[in-house]
């Protein structure tokens, strides 16, 4: 595999149940030997429905793009215009909600491709910052982030099931 096959699209409102799987397949399969049972079906179950990813898809606000090789799916991006963490202010700043890759193609150079299109767009959008959260015992994600130029300014509690997890935010100044 080699980035030149693999294609970058942003996707549609037909994409939706596509993104909705990819995102419960990619989030389980990154997290599930990190948490209990309980708390990853209570999550999927409750939060993560695929009924309401499904719904995000076509939001204002949201963009999401999908990788592909040989017309397989390979990981996608959600990016979203949201109110800013405290610590960034008013500065122009879009959100990288999510970004995934399935196991299977990790290290195969789709992440980068993703991540270079997500800085394409929020430059396009004349955005002056980029941030995502990732879970503080992520160092493969954390450092994926930090090779990238992005920089920790802050962390927020998000609920796993029952279990409460500490994301840090990082972001990437954009000029």
């Amino acid at each position: 595999m080699t980035n030149d096959q693999i294609i970058i699209k942003i996707a549609e409102k037909k994409d939706a149940a596509l993104i909705a799987d990819l995102s419960r397949k990619t989030f389980f399969d990154s997290f599930a030997h990190f948490n209990t049972k309980e708390n990853m079906d209570k999550f999927m179950n409750e939060q993560f429905t695929r009924e309401a990813l499904m719904a995000e898809v076509g939001v204002p606000g949201n963009i999401f793009l999908l990788a592909y090789l040989a017309g397989e799916a390979l990981g996608y991006v959600r990016m979203r215009k949201s109110e800013n963490p405290p610590e960034l202010g008013d500065e122009p700043a879009i959100e990288i909600a999510r970004i995934y890759v399935v196991k299977e193609a990790i290290g195969k150079g789709v992440g980068p491709l993703l991540l270079e299109r997500c800085i394409e767009i929020a430059k396009e959008r004349n955005e002056k910052i980029i941030w995502l959260g990732v879970w503080e015992h992520n160092p493969r994600a954390i450092a994926f982030y930090t090779k990238w130029g992005f920089e920790k300014f802050g962390s927020h509690s998000f609920m796993l099931g029952d279990d409460k997890q500490t994301d840090w935010y990082m972001k990437k100044n954009l000029g």
